[in-house]
Parts: structure tokens; C-alpha cells; sequence
């Protein structure tokens, strides 16, 4: 992935900064700890590695909207979105334990003084269970921001090399959704709205057009995509090997992303493209 990099939490505040003097109005925060087990405990952590960086960059920058994904991939010791249990030579993922430590883990975002906190992770009932922890510790006002719609998907794979969290037995394919199925992606979202999400997203982005629109047109919420990152990575190939202009290509992307429906982008091309449009 040219041009992404980790932060550390003394580059992070600086970093935030810089993206907020080109206009944009948003970060979203991953996390990669120094130590991973079969319990994410980093994850929620007072003095995890997400926790530090909103701290660091509401200080210097509290203008800027900080979302943190809520997630326990990547911090679990086998790379899975939620707690494992074996059974002989496979595995399963247990719900309700794993929604359990996801509360927790949105909790301690709030706490640190995330605006939003975004439950990538798919499992069920977890929209519901942050909102009634965060109503329950006087964070009422902090919002939800719902991968409500996250696909199966080869497009995650740069990500998941990045974060150092791909799954180390099996894959994710029993809670991310089947992308031939997109009753099963509007159902997912209905649910989530119904257990108080604020802001709906679909993921990823150019494979499932047809569903962020029919999102956004059915259900009238602020609608979220996020351009992945190998989406990124094959446009950027394709631009390395002479075949399109990056500025001409991104340009086109993103303006199908809009034209389907996506109320906000998520995309690693967000600075760039800040400074592209700029009047």
C-alpha cells in the first residue's frame, strides 16, 4: 500500500493535524498493539493503543471528529474478529462472548473521547450492546458508526497484512456476509438501525454499488463506503504500470461512491483528494 503508513502515538496528534489543515473533517483509528492474546485485552485497554491516540489527537486537534474502529482482530493472538473456542480441528466464534468484550472495548473509546465508535467486527447484537453501555456510562452523545453491510472479501487483504491481523486458522467468511446476497446485507442493516446506529456503512465499495444505493434510497440514514485497500493497491498497480492517471482514476471512483449514495468515504486517497479539490 504506497504512501500508508503506521503512526506512532507521538507521530499520530501531528499526523491528525495535518489532515485536518487540508480540510478534512474525520479520522478513523486502527490499533496495533506491542502484545496480542485469546482475549483482545489491549482492545480495552485505559492505556491501549487506540485509547492513547484519541487522547493525543483531541488535545491538539479537538476539532477534528475521531472514529475508532471496535474491532478485536487485531488484537486477538489468532486473528479472528471475536473469542474462539476449538472443537477438535475446527473452530468456532462465540457470539455473545465476543460482544461482550466489543462493549468494553467502545466503552474505553468513549472514555478516551472518541465522537464515534465503528463495530467492524459483525457480530450479532453488538450495535445494540454498545448503545445501551454507552447510554448506561453517560455517553449518550457518542455515536455509532455501523459496518452494517461488510462482505466476505479478497479486497481485505492488504489491510489485513498492514494490521498484522489475518486470521491464523479458517477465515472470516462464517460472520462477514455472502456477497451473493443482498436481502441478507439489507436485513443486516435494518437490524442495526433498529438497535441505534447512526451512521449505516457498506464495505467494500466498488463490488457493491448496487447495495450502498439501495441503502441509502431504503433506509434515509447517513449512509458510509469504504474504499478498501485492495482497491487501493490494484489502482495503485494499475497507475505504476502506466496504465490510467492516479488523479483521473481516483477522481472517477469517488464520484461513483457518491453518486451511489455514500453520505461519507472512507478511503486512504482522503488527503490527496483534499488537496485535489481544493478551490
Amino acid at each position: 500500500m504506497p504512501g500508508v503508513f503506521q503512526f506512532a502515538v507521538a507521530e499520530v496528534a501531528g499526523e491528525a493535524q495535518r489532515a485536518h489543515d487540508l480540510g478534512l473533517q474525520a479520522v478513523l483509528l486502527f490499533g496495533i498493539p506491542e502484545d496480542k492474546d485469546e482475549l483482545a485485552s489491549s482492545a480495552y485497554a485505559k492505556n491501549g493503543i487506540v485509547q492513547q491516540a484519541v487522547r493525543a489527537i483531541k488535545a491538539q486537534c479537538p476539532e477534528l471528529v475521531v472514529i475508532t474502529d471496535v474491532c478485536l482482530c487485531e488484537y486477538m493472538s489468532h486473528g479472528h474478529c471475536g473469542v474462539t473456542r476449538m472443537d477438535g480441528e475446527h473452530f468456532h466464534v462465540l457470539n455473545d462472548e465476543s460482544v461482550e468484550l466489543l462493549a468494553k472495548t467502545a466503552l474505553s473509546h468513549a472514555a478516551a473521547g472518541a465522537d464515534l465508535v465503528a463495530p467492524s467486527d459483525m457480530m450479532d447484537g453488538r450495535v445494540g450492546a454498545i448503545r445501551e453501555t454507552l447510554d448506561a456510562n453517560g455517553f449518550d452523545q457518542t455515536g455509532i458508526m455501523s459496518y452494517a453491510a461488510k462482505f466476505a472479501s479478497v479486497f481485505y487483504g492488504p489491510f489485513r497484512e498492514a494490521a498484522e491481523n489475518p486470521p491464523q486458522v479458517g477465515d472470516r467468511r462464517s460472520y462477514q456476509m455472502d456477497s451473493a446476497n443482498a436481502q441478507e446485507a439489507l436485513r443486516e442493516v435494518a437490524l442495526d438501525i433498529e438497535e441505534g446506529a447512526d451512521i449505516v456503512l457498506v464495505k467494500p465499495a466498488l463490488p457493491n454499488l448496487d447495495i450502498l444505493w439501495r441503502v441509502h434510497e431504503r433506509f434515509g440514514k447517513p449512509t458510509a463506503v469504504y474504499h478498501v485497500s485492495g482497491e487501493f493497491a490494484m489502482t495503485k498497480a494499475a497507475v505504476e504500470k502506466g496504465v490510467f492517471d492516479e488523479r483521473a482514476a481516483v477522481l472517477e471512483i469517488m464520484t461513483s461512491l457518491k453518486r451511489a449514495g455514500a453520505d461519507i468515504i472512507i478511503t486512504y486517497w482522503a488527503k490527496e483528494l483534499a488537496a485535489w479539490t481544493r478551490p
